[in-house]
């Protein structure tokens, strides 16, 4: 269970990698070319947020799994002090369940605004503060923070 858990986090990461961007460069569009919020434009605010979830569920279920996490907190004053094992077990699953907030509350206030501009920059900000926050909490195989292959 636990390689095939990696093997969907590690691969479904570039669904995610793949839909905010490209929600950001729709929005980025709609709101600097003053663009109406289509029903396109929606489905992709809607589905960002959902392939952002799904990976949530595999990331908490993998976290919940994971042998390295069970031995960062079975011994925790010995694996804080190794980056890597401090990574996994405290700062890779931080910053990424913050950024699904992110996407999360960016996704439902944008779906509430009122007007189609309101919309867009409401997505824009959100989604790329995330999209960030993402960058760096993934372990890209040239990350000094920990590294992993690009597919496990």
């Amino acid at each position: 269970m636990y390689q095939t858990l990696t093997f969907l986090h590690s691969t479904f990461r570039w669904l995610v990698l793949l839909s905010l961007p490209y929600s950001i460069f729709r929005a980025y569009k709609g709101y600097f070319l003053n663009k109406e919020f289509s029903k396109t434009d929606n489905s992709v605010r809607h589905w960002t947020a959902t392939i952002a979830h799904i990976q949530l569920v595999l990331g908490i279920t993998l976290y919940s799994q994971s042998p390295i996490i069970k031995y960062f907190w079975k011994n925790f004053n010995e694996a804080k002090e190794s980056f890597d094992l401090l990574f996994f077990g405290l700062i890779h699953i931080f910053l990424m369940l913050f950024s699904i907030i992110l996407i999360t509350i960016g996704s439902a206030i944008s779906k509430r605004k009122t007007t189609d501009n309101e919309k867009f920059k409401t997505m824009l900000i959100y989604f790329s503060i995330a999209l960030f926050i993402i960058f760096i909490g993934i372990p890209w195989p040239f990350s000094p923070l920990a590294n992993r292959p690009y597919f496990r």
